[in-house]
């Protein structure tokens, strides 16, 4: 990942990088999500983790990590002789686009309240004559 915005800015980004930019997420986190958003149907973690091809555990943690960006929902399905599991779906892509306008709209005017403040400082400290013995 780039470390400056002019890095940022100057390097091609795919709608997929947002993942990655706006909640850290990792590749695996992506392959996750994409395979809910390809599935038909809702996945367990099992399922999840077939498709990705890795131990369940893993899958889990990411799993894990994309309900808590908002990415994906959980859904509690019942058994009918008691007993239950849960299956994952990608939450719409509308709502997650929304969040993440929210997100750019809070960083961009915190960024801007940043920029006034650096305006003022060094603009009083070149109005201000140097102090004598300085």
């Amino acid at each position: 990942m780039p470390d400056s915005m002019t890095e940022q800015l100057q390097q091609d980004m795919e709608c997929e990088g947002l993942l990655e930019c706006f909640h850290g997420l990792k590749q695996l986190d992506k392959e996750c999500f994409q395979a809910l958003v390809n599935a038909e149907d809702p996945l367990t973690v099992d399922e999840i983790a077939e498709t990705v091809d890795r131990e369940r555990s893993t899958a889990y943690r990411s799993v894990q990590r994309l309900l808590q960006t908002g990415f994906i929902q959980k859904e509690q399905i019942n058994y009918d002789q008691g007993g239950y599991y849960h299956v994952y779906r990608p939450t719409d892509p509308s709502k997650i686009a929304s969040e993440m306008q929210r997100m750019l709209n809070d960083w961009y005017a915190k960024m801007g309240q940043l920029i006034g403040e650096f305006e003022q400082k060094y603009e009083n400290e070149a109005e201000s004559p140097p102090q004598a013995g300085s």
